[in-house]
């Protein structure tokens, strides 16, 4: 259904669009704002897992 939906010319396409819609001042702004964002979820979700135990817990043991 999306075989070759990243094609080069659509991402030309997509650049181009970017850039009427957000100017060619306000992309870098964008661009480092969403690495910013990435970078801070990247170190919540590993400081997520470093919480969790190591073990998965047992499951509860059925009534008889």
């Amino acid at each position: 259904m999306f075989d070759g939906l990243f094609q080069p010319t659509h991402l030309v396409i997509i650049l181009i669009i970017c850039l009427l819609v957000f100017g060619p001042k306000k992309l870098p702004e964008l661009g480092k704002g969403l690495g910013e964002s990435i970078r801070e979820f990247k170190k919540s979700m590993a400081e997520a897992r470093a919480e969790t135990p190591a073990e998965a817990p047992k499951p509860a043991e059925e009534k008889k």
